[in-house]
């Protein structure tokens, strides 16, 4: 008989997988993303950096500068949020093909897979991460467990095992529970921050067996109601395990390509910018959308990266309307530079906008 199962779905180092992906030459190089790109940049902060660049120290949420001292011959990327949200999407969609989504941010996202036994949910979970990476290129973790909390957990298992050994999947649950987080510190349970984990070690509670072992009256009387309680039942493996769908539709569409040889000549530049919008308008149009702002995303032979963007006179999917536009923001970018990568990013008019003004 099997169990309600939730399957986490994690992507892995995702910013840096979506630059790998329009740039396949930074497979296997040191990648860093975040602030502008420029790693002499004051008050900016790493947001992503690939396995590479973790194994010398560099971690989300260092200053740049820092980063840069440790790695200067990294390669440091731009924040690309409109890739992002774009490459975002795509997975959701993807997920949602096999069951309910609960989406909790760019790279996570939790699926609902019903009643399975552990052997059909790790099937299920390796087609999940075969499918993502067919359909979008991109490398995926899942944790499988009966909560979405434990599942999360799951996840921080499965990224440990080398990706050359299969699929990253992992199943935490009542079984392995107590073996395998037991003797965890209190700070690998999910939600459990440093102030919290600081507050338990002033108790003398330092791994998670200890908490189980701390009656239930003395974590209300140290945390309150709430948090005390969360943590009796978070410590013994409870959690929610109800996947809350919302409304999803695609903010935008766009597309880039890497060339074999840098483009240089402008009637080349131009040539490739026609071909990615048609190909970015045929998704919109078979949508049956709107497009209201257009976007091209330029990427130098040395990897600088800029996007420029422009608001449409009037929503449309008339090509003859859209192409001039983005043609002028091609020709808005410096001229001269050998260029390695182009992008067109196609911005929609939201359905209910569209059906609002349609009355």
């Amino acid at each position: 008989m099997g169990t309600n199962r939730i399957l986490h779905v994690d992507l892995d180092q995702f910013q840096v997988s979506v630059e790998r992906r329009r740039s396949p030459e930074l497979v296997g190089v040191p990648v860093i993303v975040g602030g502008n790109g420029d790693p002499t940049e004051a008050r900016k902060v790493v947001t992503c950096a690939s396995y590479e660049a973790r194994a010398q120290g560099v971690r989300a949420g260092m200053p740049l500068r820092a980063a840069h001292r440790k790695m200067p011959d990294a390669v440091y990327l731009p924040l690309d949020t409109d890739a992002y949200d774009d490459a975002s999407a795509q997975v959701m969609g993807t997920l949602r093909t096999f069951g309910p989504v609960e989406v909790w941010g760019w790279d996570e996202a939790y699926l609902g897979a019903g009643d399975l036994d552990d052997d059909r949910a790790a099937v299920l979970a390796a087609d999940v991460i075969a499918t993502i990476a067919e359909r979008t290129g991109l490398p995926a973790s899942i944790g499988i467990s009966d909560n979405k909390q434990r599942a999360k957990m799951a996840t921080n298992f499965a990224k440990r095992h080398p990706p050359d050994d299969g699929p990253r999947v992992f199943t935490l649950d009542a079984d392995n529970w107590g073996e395998l987080m037991g003797g965890q510190p209190t700070r690998e349970l999910w939600s459990v921050g440093p102030k919290t984990a600081a507050k338990l070690t002033d108790l003398g509670i330092r791994t998670v067996d200890e908490l189980v072992a701390t009656p239930k009256d003395d974590l209300i009387a140290a945390f309150g109601p709430h948090q005390g309680n969360w943590l009796y039942v978070l410590c013994r493996g409870g959690g929610d395990a109800t996947i809350t769908e919302e409304p999803w539709e695609a903010k935008s569409h766009s597309h880039s390509r890497t060339f074999p040889t840098d483009l240089t000549e402008r009637d080349d530049l131009h040539a490739a910018v026609d071909e990615l919008t048609a190909e970015v308008l045929g998704q919109v149009v078979d949508e049956g959308r709107e497009v209201f702002r257009v976007a091209v995303t330029v990427r130098t032979k040395t990897f600088y990266t800029r996007t420029k963007s422009r608001k449409l006179t009037r929503p449309t999917t008339d090509l003859a309307e859209i192409a001039p536009t983005v043609h002028a923001l091609l020709d808005d970018f410096e001229q001269g530079r050998p260029v390695r990568l182009l992008g067109v990013r196609l911005d929609l008019v939201p359905t209910d906008q569209n059906q609002a003004e349609s009355k």
